[in-house]
């Protein structure tokens, strides 16, 4: 079994992606390496979050660092060469928008989400303070019915009482 340099797996892998776009079958065909292996390599990349060509994830099943990385790729490109890009990929010129936006948005927000965070903190501290305050309460009159009990029966027995009460 071959063993290939981590720079020759990157070489090889690099086929399958822009600008060339190779098949995984014709990479294997002219590398002479087995399509397992590059079906296996493949998947390891794409579980690094690169977008990579295949049939087992569509372009919205692709994880959030791919498409980053799609986003990233495509920003200095011109519309033809999104275009082209787009096609390569099997993906649509609205998707890479709709991913940019939602990438937009998520920066945006984070100050709206802060100053949420900690409206909700103080909500939560109030919440707590009535707890505790309603907990102290319930605890004191436990205290005082259970002492009350006591007394009861120390009553019942000092004056040898028949009507007990349990």
């Amino acid at each position: 079994m071959a063993r290939y340099s981590q720079e020759r797996k990157e070489a090889i892998l690099k086929k399958l992606l822009p600008p060339k776009n190779m098949t995984v079958a014709e990479v294997a065909l002219s590398e002479g390496i087995s399509t397992k292996t590059l079906y296996h390599w493949r998947d390891k990349l794409r579980k690094e979050g690169l977008p990579v060509p295949g049939k087992t994830l569509t372009s919205d099943d692709w994880s959030a660092e791919a498409k980053l990385a799609v986003i990233i790729e495509t920003a200095p490109m011109s519309e033809a060469g999104i275009s082209q890009y787009c096609r390569e990929k099997g993906l649509f010129r609205e998707q890479i928008l709709e991913w940019k936006e939602d990438c937009l948005g998520g920066f945006q927000s984070s100050k709206s989400q802060a100053k949420e965070i900690k409206i909700q903190a103080k909500a939560d501290k109030a919440e707590i303070k009535s707890l505790k305050r309603e907990l102290r309460y319930k605890d004191k009159a436990l205290a005082e019915t259970a002492a009350l009990l006591v007394l009861r029966k120390k009553l019942n027995a000092l004056w040898g009482d028949d009507n007990e009460e349990s």
